[in-house]
């Protein structure tokens, strides 16, 4: 029998490929939202057997409160944390706000759909190979931990990385040329060099690269187009005195 499940990650796409992978798996996903204010009251109110809650920034303070809040108003409901490859800290915050497990978000579908089993049967989910690997570092850390997010992004011009967090938004190719002022023709020509530069195939593998490693949130947002002004106003007279 499928788990009832509901999918939570700040990142649409990413949420809502979870999400389809597990109903063809025969899993009843009730939902996929964004871990933003009203995630909580959404899990609460369909009350799943097990949630799904992504976040990019596990170590990050006040991440996993709607966590805190789903335990402490609806206990029975199991939480899996889908994350990057997590630093001690931030499996004990995982932890601590009452998640039943940890699952990597380039974890293959299976070892999800283990996780899932385990949580809904009241066990520890999480991998020894994770546990081993966070108290590695914890024993022995880097001096200069390797920030593939950091890295990646040095990979990209600031109009490339303006692409990239609007594709990971869902934007069509369409949107993107609208919203930067572009022709359509060179929006494709900014996502095919976005691939390119990622090394990966597709515009859902450069949103989940993105989400995993963190890229995004060191990204700045996307400005809004600016305004053109109408040809030939530029030769018009000026006012005396302008």
């Amino acid at each position: 029998m499928g788990v009832r499940v509901m999918v939570v990650d700040e990142h649409r796409l990413l949420a809502e490929a979870l999400a389809s992978a597990l109903k063809l798996r025969g899993h009843r996903v009730l939902a996929a939202a964004a871990p933003a204010a009203g995630a909580a009251e959404l899990v609460i109110s369909r009350a799943p057997e097990v949630c799904l809650f992504g976040t990019a920034t596990p170590a990050e303070p006040g991440v996993f409160e709607p966590v805190v809040r789903i335990k402490r108003e609806r206990p029975q409901i199991a939480v899996v944390v889908l994350g990057p490859v997590p630093s001690p800290r931030g499996i004990a915050a995982a932890f601590a706000a009452g998640a039943s497990g940890y699952v990597r978000q380039d974890e293959r579908i299976e070892g999800v759909e283990r996780a899932l089993a385990k949580a809904r049967a009241g066990e520890v989910a999480i991998s020894p190979q994770l546990l081993q690997s966070a108290f590695a570092e914890l024993l022995n850390p880097a001096a200069q931990p390797d920030d593939e997010g950091t890295r990646l992004l040095r990979l990209l011009t600031p109009r490339e990385v303006e692409v990239l967090v609007r594709v990971a938004e869902g934007e069509d190719t369409r949107l993107i040329a609208a919203g930067m002022a572009i022709a359509p023709s060179t929006a494709r020509t900014h996502v095919q060099r976005v691939l390119m530069k990622l090394g990966v195939g597709s515009r859902l593998e450069a949103a989940a690269l993105a989400a995993r490693t963190g890229l995004l949130d060191r990204a700045a947002p996307p400005a809004p187009p600016v305004p053109r002004e109408p040809q030939g106003a530029q030769d018009r007279p000026q006012p005396a005195g302008a």
